[in-house]
């Protein structure tokens, strides 16, 4: 049974380096099923063509999968047309092929590019529409735009009007919202998915389908269940959020020396019931002062308001970190997305527009949730890990505020009230070599392990977004809803259970799965069924 599973692919490998009829026979079948008016031979890329390797690179956001043995699609559609997209999918099915879906190319661990099946990508950078309607306050925009060019056109159009997504302009939009994003007005609005109104996907059938179309529990599915297990989702509309005229920003700095523990400590208090406008992330890392090791606190701030509203607020509500007027900075809604990005003060918003304005590295993500307050015992344990490993940082995200009124099932992101704050881990690099690589998986795992006491428990969850392939995976072929249920159950709690049910309806023979997607119970049952 195993060899027969293999022979279709392996063959498939074998005719694509021996000669080009199966490019051929693929190239034919795209082009019978996409619109001519749009010829899909000029956005389609094999191996042996000269645009292939800078497209495939040119979104790959994490250079762990940029070596040689990386595994590399059999080829790249890169759509115009949503024909393409239609055409992808059913060529993909007929070839047996694997489909991975890229907007922005930020899945952490290469998911959205990267298959030990054989596979193909189709690559939505080039399907970037953004359209604005401020009559009905609303946007469509296309999963392959990114959140930089998403925030220019609401800010080209209005001073009044935002959206609360995440802060990283060079980011796609379809991974984003598809997976639950966030920002940094979170405690205000609650999540970018709790303002989709509509979308377009293109099912495992090749059909197009809007909400309507798709149902209600589709559309539930594709709002923070992850979309590529379900579809190749094409456009979002969404509702637009108002934001003052003016709004205040402050990066303020603590080191142990100065304090860092006692002001950690409060912010955990804090940060989660101030004024819901108010959003303080800190930054946590290991630094050298004059030689010796300490851990820098830095603590970031987006306030929906006036800088002098915000002095008032913090000096009521958390005047350990001693906020003063001259921390403060005023400006637009926009130029605190530049803010946030760091770029430095009056930076033009067209730096929005670009995609690729800094060097990638190699990296790796993971997350947490904490629910009880750290003690200062604790932190100090917690500092004192942090300085032994130097490299992984902690990001400290505050929950509260509109984030804690929304029911966890009210969409497949489940990480509502009861939580105080997000710990995203982060390490980088910049040398070369697998032995270096797993010497820096190694500290950023030890980090995760020692913060095992303090975080989450049955489950200890994570977030989508910040995709962790070490929390479990699927194993090759249709996976089981007890191996998906391992790493399941701790991206989405008790919702996994309905996207396994959204799943096998909408797409009973699995289709779209890679190791971390929803699975089939029809699926599993044919191959179990089949086994036997």
């Amino acid at each position: 049974m195993l060899v027969s599973a293999i022979l279709p692919f392996l063959s498939i490998f074998l005719l694509m380096a021996a000669s080009d009829p199966v490019e051929d026979a693929i190239l034919q079948c795209l082009s019978l099923h996409s619109d001519p008016s749009y010829p899909i031979s000029s956005v389609t890329y094999f191996p042996n063509t000269t645009s292939y390797i800078p497209i495939l690179h040119s979104y790959i956001r994490n250079l762990r999968f940029t070596s040689p043995t990386t595994p590399k699609p059999l080829f790249i559609v890169a759509p115009t047309h949503i024909s393409h997209i239609q055409a992808s999918i059913i060529c993909c099915k007929s070839f047996q092929l694997q489909i991975r879906i890229r907007s922005g190319g930020h899945d952490y661990d290469g998911l959205s590019y990267v298959s030990r099946s054989p596979f193909a990508i189709t690559d939505m950078f080039m399907m970037r529409s953004v359209e604005v309607n401020l009559e009905d306050e609303t946007v469509w925009v296309d999963s392959g735009s990114t959140i930089g060019e998403l925030y220019h056109a609401i800010a080209e159009r209005s001073k009044v009007y935002g959206f609360p997504a995440g802060v990283c302009h060079s980011v796609g939009v379809g991974g984003h919202f598809s997976g639950g994003g966030y920002g940094n007005m979170m405690r205000k609005f609650g999540l970018s998915v709790d303002h989709v109104l509509d979308a377009m996907i293109v099912d495992a059938e090749g059909r197009i389908l809007d909400r309507k179309q798709m149902g209600e529990d589709l559309f539930w599915g594709i709002r923070g269940g992850g979309g590529a297990s379900f579809g190749v989702i094409v456009s979002w509309k969404i509702k637009l959020v108002p934001v003052p005229e003016v709004v205040t920003v402050f990066r303020v700095q603590k080191t142990l020396e100065q304090g860092a523990t006692d002001v950690v400590h409060r912010w955990q208090y804090v940060a989660g019931n101030i004024h819901d406008g108010l959003f303080i992330r800190v930054v946590l890392s290991a630094v050298k002062r004059k030689g010796q090791k300490t851990i820098r606190a830095k603590f970031n701030a987006l306030f929906l308001g006036n800088a002098q509203d915000l002095v008032r607020v913090m000096s009521d509500s958390f005047p350990e970190l001693g906020l003063v007027g001259e921390d403060c900075i005023e400006m637009s809604w926009i130029d605190s997305v530049l803010f946030w990005d760091n770029f430095p003060v009056g930076t033009s918003v067209d730096v929005l527009l670009q995609r690729h304005d800094t060097p990638e590295k190699f990296l790796k993500k993971k997350s947490d949730y904490v629910q009880q307050p750290v003690s200062k015992t604790g932190l100090e344990g917690v500092w004192s890990k942090m300085m032994e490993l130097e490299k992984p940082v902690l990001t400290l995200n505050p929950y509260g505020g509109r984030m804690g009124e929304i029911s966890e099932m009210e969409v497949p992101f489940p990480h509502r009230a009861g939580n105080l704050y997000k710990i995203q881990y982060s390490v980088n690099w910049k040398e070369e070599g697998e032995d270096v690589g797993n010497r820096y998986l190694d500290l950023i795992r030890r980090l995760y392990d020692y913060m095992t006491p303090y975080v989450s428990k049955s489950p200890r969850s994570s977030y989508l977004n910040y995709r962790d392939v070490d929390i479990g995976v699927n194993g090759p072929g249709n996976a089981t809803y007890e191996e998906a249920r391992v790493w399941g159950e701790k991206y989405f709690k008790r919702n996994f259970d309905r996207l396994v049910e959204v799943k096998t309806k909408v797409d009973p023979s699995n289709f779209f799965r890679y190791e971390q997607s929803i699975p089939s119970l029809a699926a599993a049952l044919s191959l179990g069924i089949m086994s036997e």
